[in-house]
């Protein structure tokens, strides 16, 4: 059975299809009466507006857009979770994308929601996104967009992060305090946002103290789990034995706590590990691990207040923002 249109209702009713349209979204110019007659002949039809119609009529929708590098990891789901609420409660849908840390698909992604007509698009950038045209192309058309996490530098857009740097620095001054001056880190690409912060807080908090650098003892790699065990296996190769090891994410940190512990080497006896973001898996191997806490919820939140603003000002002079939220180290026996 196909599906009701405006046109079955205007020709049951006998009156226009304009008339008809005008009736159901409460238009003044259209008598109480024949208002009641459309609404009620609709829910006898069960009548239902073309979305997509409406959309292409309006140039845009009531849909958020978000892309994600990766929704296995719990830091991306927590995020979403504070999207989903506020988006929920100013009456948008979200729609999620995944980019698999690929720029490739990172634009894939970027096309298809542009083809959506989306109000506006939430964005954490993969791993290996060092180009943004695509997103230059996305403020071309108007589309507002907010980056959260993960940002593009080059890109004139609001932006919510957590405080990396300061975040690595007292992550670093704690194991230094606690004893350890052989400190490596598990770097993330060299080329984001993060890796930079957190790689000078780590720097920061060695010159603070007067443990020397040594460049042997820091590893640019990713940011996921096998990037951990092969940063690891890189220091011992190069005959690099740590003391400590501060690692630019969680899932490096547990890639790193698997190749300790296949080594046969003792958390913290010999060697000492700190992650950062704080997934719930860190509280639950074995030691359980010291980690830097981002607030991950309420990067959400801010991030979909944010792009709601700038979609229902659009037409205003709204300024891009960039909110800085603060970390939280928690200690664990990792340490």
């Amino acid at each position: 059975m196909s599906q009701t249109t405006i046109k079955d209702l205007a020709k049951k009713l006998n009156i226009s299809p304009s008339t008809v349209s005008r009736a159901l979204s409460d238009h003044p110019d259209i008598n109480v009466k024949t208002k009641k007659k459309v609404r009620a002949l609709a829910e006898k039809l069960n009548y239902h507006p073309n979305s997509m119609a409406q959309n292409l009529k309006r140039r845009s929708s009531n849909i958020i857009g978000v892309i994600v590098p990766q929704v296995k990891h719990y830091f991306f789901a927590a995020i979403m979770g504070g999207i989903a609420d506020i988006t929920h409660q100013a009456g948008y849908t979200v729609m999620i994308c995944q980019s698999n840390e690929s720029l490739e698909r990172e634009i894939i992604n970027t096309k298809a929601l542009s083809s959506q007509r989306v109000a506006g698009l939430l964005i954490s950038v993969s791993q290996t996104t060092n180009d943004v045209a695509h997103f230059e192309l996305l403020q071309q058309r108007g589309i507002p967009l907010v980056f959260f996490d993960r940002t593009c530098d080059g890109i004139n857009a609001s932006k919510v992060v957590v405080n990396d740097y300061q975040g690595a620095f007292n992550a670093v001054e704690y194991l230094i305090k606690s004893g350890y001056r052989k400190i490596a880190h598990l770097a993330g690409p060299k080329h984001m946002a993060i890796s930079k912060k957190r790689f000078s807080g780590y720097l920061d908090a060695l010159k603070k103290y007067n443990v020397p650098y040594d460049e042997e003892l820091v590893v640019f790699k990713g940011l996921n789990e096998e990037d951990g065990i092969l940063g690891f296996s890189q220091l011992i190769e190069n005959d690099r034995h740590p003391d400590a090891v501060f690692c630019v994410t969680d899932p490096v940190a547990v890639g790193a706590f698997m190749k300790i512990k296949e080594r046969g080497l003792k958390i913290p006896e010999q060697v000492a590990l700190v992650g950062f973001s704080d997934n719930p898996i860190a509280s639950l191997i074995d030691p359980p691990m010291t980690t830097v806490r981002q607030p991950a919820y309420d990067i959400g939140k801010s991030a979909a207040s944010l792009l709601i603003e700038q979609i229902e000002h659009r037409y205003d002079a709204v300024s891009p923002k960039n909110i800085v939220l603060e970390t939280e180290l928690v200690i664990r026996k990792s340490t």
